[in-house]
């Protein structure tokens, strides 16, 4: 069976597969998160729309370790410091 994109190519653009799983995590949960709160069906899922933002491009790490959105939606879910915002 073939992946796309390919496993390789994904691991190249983030530096680890660690950097990439916990990169992708992120993003996909607020994806799904963003999702509920709007009322939206998804027609991917979620975590596909990550892995097509890291592979694009679109997502990626900073050279400080947080996470460096470059599209405006992607920007509007991650904040700058890398960790999900404090519910208060």
């Amino acid at each position: 069976m073939m992946l796309y994109p390919p496993m390789a190519e994904l691991v190249n653009k983030v530096g680890s597969r660690y950097l990439l799983v916990n990169l992708v995590a992120r993003r996909a949960r607020n994806i799904a998160l963003k999702a509920e709160e709007e009322g939206d069906v998804l027609e991917r899922k979620p975590i596909s729309i990550a892995i097509d933002e890291v592979y694009t491009g679109k997502l990626k790490v900073k050279e400080d370790g947080g996470d460096e959105p470059e599209a405006e939606e992607a920007a509007a879910d991650v904040p700058e410091s890398g960790e999900p915002a404090a519910e208060e």
